[in-house]
């Protein structure tokens, strides 16, 4: 049943990017990333950036509600769990924006009249979280085989009251800054999908933090693709 995961399967923090100390700004934390580790989703991938951990399974293409199906595409869904309590407002924000994101590559054409269903689990949250579950859901859609156009990522950048820019800034950093703003990036062009800001900036703020997530993304999709060859070599 779509919705239900077990999350006691340990996450292994493999490789990535340099999991030392990050420079002034410019770097982001360390990835890890495994697929295929649950048994009742047709896809799974645990996301690991730096300690922000989501857990995400894909179920279907499958059969849809009759009330929720659309006769030229497939309905695609997102469920975000917090790692405690009750899903609220912003769990179904941040449903909204995935959706929005994995809406724009998934060619929903070719299943038309059946159900899409992305299903996350906060493991930990220790910053950056909805770019975190934006490459969560990505890994896990690879892994169920969905048809899409181009991989996507997310970045988050945060400026603080200097001006100064921060990729991929923990849960301290996100709490000082004067603005938050997060990116969906798609991997043949670069192309901003989704973004959502919170705090003050000015347009030219707004435009330094774009050029830098999509200079990030390039080190986001190297990790995709080594963490790809990976997978697929072993099988």
């Amino acid at each position: 049943m779509a919705g239900e995961m077990q999350i006691d399967t340990p996450i292994r923090a493999e490789t990535g990017a340099e999991a030392g100390p990050r420079g002034p700004g410019c770097s982001l934390r360390h990835f890890a990333c495994e697929q295929n580790l649950l048994s009742r989703p047709d896809g799974s991938a645990s996301f690991l950036q730096g300690d922000t951990s989501v857990l995400a399974g894909v179920y279907g293409p499958a059969e849809v509600k009759v009330s929720k199906e659309i006769f030229n595409k497939a309905t695609l869904e997102v469920l975000l769990r917090p790692k405690t309590g009750l899903p609220g407002v912003a769990e179904k924000s941040r449903e909204r924006l995935i959706r929005n994101t994995c809406e724009a590559v998934v060619l929903g054409a070719l299943h038309p009249r059946t159900s899409i269903t992305v299903v996350l689990q906060v493991v930990s949250d220790a910053g950056s979280l909805l770019a975190c579950c934006l490459n969560a859901a990505c890994m896990a859609l690879v892994d169920a085989g969905v048809p899409m156009r181009a991989l996507f990522c997310g970045v988050t950048c945060a400026l603080d009251s200097d001006g100064n820019l921060v990729l991929d800034p923990t849960l301290k950093q996100e709490k000082e800054a004067r603005a938050v703003l997060t990116f969906a990036l798609d991997s043949v062009e670069r192309k901003l999908l989704m973004s959502t800001t919170k705090g003050l900036y000015s347009n030219a703020e707004l435009q330094q933090c774009l050029a830098a997530a999509q200079a990030a993304s390039q080190h986001v999709f190297h990790f995709y693709r080594e963490s790809l060859q990976r997978r697929y070599s072993k099988s």
